[in-house]
């Protein structure tokens, strides 16, 4: 959820995006001791297929231009804190560097819903590139 005490203001609400209320409406269930993820049937049709998606840079690297980041839901409030759970975030991987913004951003790719990633995240996109 979008903090009032935010200094950012929330995402604007977007129709060509896959919208956060769909990825984050999900459970968990614990399998062999570990949390996973059961996925809705309309998150998992995302699987493998060209999506847009819109959120706030957390930069997994230094520099203005980023080609590895995470996508937030919510903006970052904390340096040190991510704004949320694994369901609320996507690792982006993208082919040309984007800009790194405060302000939201929007990009598109290859959209994979993770199943038993190492990291424990649950959304990657791939081949991504910045959208204006």
């Amino acid at each position: 959820m979008h903090s009032p005490l935010s200094p950012f203001a929330p995402l604007k609400p977007r129709e060509d995006v896959v919208p956060w209320s769909l990825l984050t409406d999900i459970k968990t269930e614990v399998k062999n001791k570990r949390i996973t993820p059961v996925y809705t049937p309309g998150v998992q049709a995302l699987n493998q297929k060209m999506q847009k998606v819109q959120g706030f840079m957390l930069p997994l690297g230094p520099g203005e231009q980023q080609r590895h980041f995470l996508l937030a839901s919510v903006p970052p409030t904390c340096s040190f804190c991510t704004p949320g759970g694994p369901e609320s975030m996507i690792e982006i991987r993208t082919r040309e560097p984007v800009k790194y913004s405060l302000n939201a951003v929007v990009v598109e790719g290859k959209f994979h819903v993770l199943q038993n990633d190492p990291y424990g995240l649950y959304y990657r996109m791939t081949e991504a590139v910045g959208v204006k």
